[in-house]
């Protein structure tokens, strides 16, 4: 099966997948927002002027997740099952993971819904906070885990 975007006049295609097998598709992705300890003491206090960051933020990432399609051009619609937008807090590195978990019963997987998740609910926390703070900054966006389909298990080891 020939997984380019492009025919054969070069022109960008969305990969038919008809052929493939439906699967549980699992997809972890993470994104770090990092902050002076002022703003992450206020996210984790709730003294925020905005509100609730985290909860926003949350619900962000799940809709993100969900219109991926609408964002990334040559994505495949998909019937997620499950999409989860946790975070996790380090005081000592001042900053917030947010962390993406995704899953499907697809023909494709659910890579860049997780990730897609994961940076609009690290954009939400900015939205929300930079009215305290405008050097707040996002990075790191990677994938942490897949599983399903062909290719099987991907886990990022540590320091990938």
């Amino acid at each position: 099966m020939n997984f380019n975007h492009f025919d054969d006049r070069g022109n960008a295609i969305m990969v038919d997948v008809s052929g493939k097998q439906e699967t549980l598709r699992t997809a972890t992705a993470a994104a770090d927002v990092h902050m002076s300890a002022k703003v992450l003491d206020a996210i984790l206090n709730s003294t925020v002027a905005k509100g609730d960051v985290l909860g926003v933020a949350r619900l962000a990432g799940i809709m993100a997740a969900k219109r991926t399609p609408d964002l990334i051009p040559l994505s495949h619609p998909l019937s997620l099952h499950s999409v989860a937008v946790e975070f996790a807090p380090d005081s000592t590195a001042g900053k917030i993971e947010v962390q993406c978990t995704v899953r499907a019963f697809e023909r494709t997987g659910v890579e860049m819904e997780a990730m897609t998740g994961a940076a609009l609910a690290a954009l939400t926390i900015y939205d929300m906070c930079k009215g305290t703070d405008k050097s707040i900054s996002i990075g790191d966006i990677r994938l942490l885990y897949k599983e399903g389909g062909k290719s099987g298990v991907y886990r990022r080891e540590e320091g990938q």
